[in-house]
């Protein structure tokens, strides 16, 4: 039997801004919460707003540069470059709401 075909969501929770340049989303996390699967198909940057910690799952087929679970503490005013590829899924482990924006860079 033939496995279902993934289907990807939403890089954030909502698109806020789009234009030739940029494309930027929020995403929200209540705590124990996930996002949707989903492809960074081009260069971003995450900054963290609120939220005490946050959790990275990468698909097994993920191109990008992070293949293993990641977890670590948010630092809202922090801010990390990520190149396209990565495929993955983000989960909210602390006890607070997570809250960032994804700035997407268009070629």
């Amino acid at each position: 039997m033939a496995e279902p075909e993934r289907v990807l969501g939403d890089i954030g929770s909502k698109l806020l801004f789009e234009n030739d340049r940029v494309r930027v989303w929020e995403l929200r996390l209540e705590p124990g919460a996930h996002s949707d699967i989903h492809r960074h198909d081009l260069d971003h940057l995450l900054v963290q707003i609120h939220g005490d910690k946050i959790a990275v799952i990468p698909e097994s087929d993920s191109a990008g540069r992070y293949n293993d679970y990641m977890e670590g503490d948010a630092a809202p005013g922090n801010f990390v470059f990520v190149r396209r590829g990565g495929i993955e899924s983000a989960r909210n482990t602390g006890e607070q709401e997570y809250y960032e924006l994804i700035i997407e860079l268009k070629d």
